[in-house]
């Protein structure tokens, strides 16, 4: 099968290949660097099908124009799927198929390096002692032994989460429609209604798939509910955090921390070199000036073992579609999913 990949970079290429030559090179790929829209979807003329990542724009109009050049199959080498009109694709006849597991430790463990980050003010202290500047003002940091961590999405990422902050000696909330037995054998770890978790825990870390009844999940209304000086946690999606209400939250001194790897407009940042550019989101800009926030660019998911899952189930999809067979990944639209399901 001829496959047009999009938004493509080095490593996507190294790994993608790898896995397509593991798999007696059943596909012809063809590399593009550009994001996947309206205006760049002709560049999939005459493939069979297109390869896309968590920030192409797979609305109605993009499906419509790679449907009038034959496209039926679209394969996400990404878990997430709010990215795509699901009931466009299907009036168009467009099966798509997403990675519904890869490493839940790289992005448990991305979350807890954030607040390792934040807490000890490493980001702080390594450019100090760059400086030749050994002191410890400004440093200062708490045990998390003891803190009361809540985790909000106790899918397979929230539950690793869990068990790693578990180790740390740290209280345990959950909060998930949908309980997680896994979660509740973890020592003291309990499920509570959202507004307590809020209200009890020092740090909550978000592990929830973007969908309607998730987006602003982290609202004004919900800050108001934390405790003051709380340390908000988010690598799952950016549509989870309303970034004016977070703003406002840290100026006011609610939020005492902030550590994300997903920003709500970032399908216009991310994954780009920026650095000669003049950044025009302010909020974004806002974010960045203030001291007790850090930010990284989606790199959650960007391990090594994540990568050789991601690319390998991409392959095998792909094969799926190719050979008529049912496609365990194929995604329908979505009645009544778990918020958890895809966390």
């Amino acid at each position: 099968m001829k496959v047009a990949v999009f938004s493509t970079k080095s490593y996507d290429r190294e790994f993608l290949s790898a896995a397509n030559a593991a798999a007696g090179d059943e596909h012809e790929l063809v590399f593009f660097d550009a994001r996947l829209e309206p205006k760049t979807a002709l560049l999939a003329a005459g493939f069979s099908a297109v390869c896309g990542f968590v920030n192409d724009d797979m609305g109605a109009e993009t499906l419509e124009l790679l449907a009038h050049q034959g496209i039926r199959f679209v394969v996400l080498r990404s878990t997430g799927f709010n990215n795509v009109d699901l009931d466009t694709a299907a009036k168009l006849g467009i099966k798509v198929a997403r990675v519904t597991t890869y490493s839940p430790f790289s992005v448990a463990e991305h979350a807890v390096g954030l607040i390792l980050m934040l807490n000890r003010k490493l980001y702080r202290a390594y450019n100090r002692v760059r400086d030749d500047n050994f002191s410890l003002d400004g440093l200062l940091g708490f045990d998390l032994h003891g803190r009361t961590v809540g985790v909000v999405g106790t899918g397979k990422i929230g539950l690793i989460f869990a068990q790693i902050m578990h180790g740390f000696g740290c209280q345990l909330l959950g909060y998930d429609p949908y309980p997680n037995p896994r979660f509740e054998a973890i020592g003291a770890a309990r499920y509570v209604q959202l507004p307590e978790l809020l209200e009890n825990a020092d740090i909550i870390s978000l592990h929830l798939p973007l969908f309607p009844e998730t987006h602003y999940i982290i609202n004004a209304e919900a800050i108001d509910q934390m405790k003051p000086g709380v340390m908000l946690i988010n690598t799952s999606r950016g549509g989870l955090i309303n970034t004016r209400a977070v703003i406002e939250g840290i100026k006011s001194g609610k939020i005492g921390y902030l550590g994300i790897d997903v920003y709500e407009q970032e399908d216009s940042l991310f994954f780009e070199d920026l650095s000669d550019t003049v950044i025009q989101d302010d909020d974004f800009q806002l974010l960045q000036s203030f001291s007790n926030v850090v930010i990284t660019a989606h790199q959650g998911f960007f391990t090594r073992n994540a990568l050789e899952d991601i690319t390998r189930t991409t392959i095998a999809n792909l094969s799926d579609f190719e050979q008529g067979r049912p496609c365990p990944n194929e995604i329908q639209p979505p009645k009544n999913v778990p918020v958890s399901a895809l966390a």
